[in-house]
Parts: C-alpha cells; sequence; structure tokens
C-alpha cells in the first residue's frame, strides 16, 4: 500500500491530522524494533551455543541478577533519556543495543528448556498474534486510554502471582499466570500501539525528539513482544530437549 493510500484511510478511520513526518516515524518504530529482536535472538543463541558464556551467565546467582538489574537500569535511562533535551538519539540508540543484548543473554536459557523446533514454532504465532493485535491498537476507533491503567495493576499483580509460585511450584497456578500474560500483553500490545499512533502522529518533523519518543516507542513494542513470545512459549514449547 502506498503511503498516501496509507494516510488517507488513517485519517478516514481516526479523523485524525497526521504529520508529514507521521509515516517515516512508524517506520522507525518498527526498524528500531526489529533490530532489537535481532540482536536478542544473535546474542540468545551466542550464549546458549558457547558453554564459557553459558558458565558466566549462570554459573552463579549473581551473574543473572547482574544483568537484570542492568536491564532495569537501562530501561529507566532510556525512558528519562527521551525527554532529557541532553542527551542524544545516537547515545539512546546504544542504549536500547546494548539492553537488546543483554535481554538476549538472559533469554539463552530458553534454547536449553525448549526444542528448536518449538521455538520457531511459538516465535511464528507471536509474529502473527502480535502484529494482528498492534495493527488493532492502530486502527480501531476505541480510545484505549483508560485501559492502560488496568493493565498495568494487572502486570502487578501478574508479578505477585509468579514471584509467590517460584515458592510453591504449582503446575496449576504456573498455567493460569501464563494464560494471564499473554491475555495482558496482547492488551498492552494494542494499547501501546495506539499511544504511539497518538505520541507521532503530532510530530512537527524528523528531529531528534520526534525520533527519541520513536525509539522509546520500540522499545514499549519491544518488551511487550518478548514478553508475549515467553508467556506463549510455556503453553506451545511442550517438546523439550
Amino acid at each position: 500500500m502506498e503511503v498516501r493510500e496509507w494516510e488517507k484511510m488513517v485519517r478516514e478511520n481516526e479523523g485524525m491530522s497526521l504529520s508529514l513526518a507521521f509515516p517515516a516515524l512508524m517506520r522507525k518504530v518498527y526498524l528500531w524494533m526489529t533490530l532489537a529482536l535481532a540482536i536478542s535472538g544473535v546474542t540468545a543463541y551466542i550464549v546458549a551455543t558457547s558453554p564459557g558464556l553459558l558458565q558466566m551467565v549462570y554459573g552463579n546467582r549473581w551473574g543473572i541478577w547482574a544483568l537484570i538489574i542492568a536491564e532495569f537500569i537501562l530501561v529507566w535511562k532510556i525512558s528519562r533519556g527521551v525527554w532529557n533535551p541532553n542527551r542524544s538519539l545516537a547515545a539512546t540508540t546504544v542504549m536500547f543495543a546494548i539492553f537488546s543484548a543483554l535481554n538476549g543473554a538472559t533469554l539463552s536459557s530458553i534454547f536449553a528448556l525448549f526444542a528448536p523446533a518449538a521455538i520457531i514454532k511459538t516465535f511464528m504465532v507471536t509474529t502473527a498474534t502480535f502484529a494482528a493485535t498492534a495493527a488493532y491498537g492502530y486502527f480501531t476507533r476505541r480510545d484505549m486510554t483508560k485501559m492502560g491503567g488496568l493493565l498495568m495493576m494487572a502486570l502487578i499483580g501478574l508479578i505477585i502471582a509468579g514471584v509467590v509460585n517460584m515458592f510453591l511450584h504449582s503446575s496449576m497456578l504456573d498455567m493460569v499466570v501464563s494464560g494471564v500474560g499473554v491475555l495482558i500483553f496482547v492488551g498492552l500490545t494494542a494499547w501501546d500501539s495506539q499511544q504511539i499512533k497518538m505520541q507521532l502522529a503530532a510530530a512537527p518533523d524528523m528531529g531528534e525528539s520526534s525520533q527519541k519518543i520513536a525509539l522509546a516507542g520500540a522499545l514499549s513494542l519491544y518488551l511487550d513482544f518478548v514478553n508475549l513470545f515467553l508467556y506463549l512459549l510455556r503453553f506451545l514449547g511442550g517438546d523439550r530437549d
């Protein structure tokens, strides 16, 4: 579909006035997200096939915790950097790339837990689900603003339930948490897609400020995709090595 036809369809569906920079910024959102997923996937495979790197990450409990803490710090700095005029787009992009690599290292364990066929199958299902949900969030006329707060509260409950089950080791609760997790991140994908569209629709140009907002949107969708993939993998990854 041509860009002009696409813009016309969006205007007709949403009644929104799109800036001239909007199509290019939306392309950047999905380009950055795709690159981040590629970095994570390659890093996860490299770590999973290297005994030395696996030992470094999972050989002691401090290795994985150091990665998780570093990831939280990077997400916080990227989010703050979007609105910080002193933080350049290049610096924010580098932090996003580093975060993607670190997250890939933490995801390397899936190659030991699940068969390659199950991982590929789940990735394809996740891609289709994500695409459909993101499209819904983009094109729907429904205002999903209030939905975001409810989803965030549900996400907090999901995290608490997951922590509790670390001690209970209940397979039933694990299935319930996985199912709820899929629903939550399906909802968050749609919500984030709409929020990104609303933020970029009024972007005046392709300046650094606008591109940093697009980068933050890419980070949000990347996190939605990865978490949706992980929760779906619990259902579809039954064929373990």
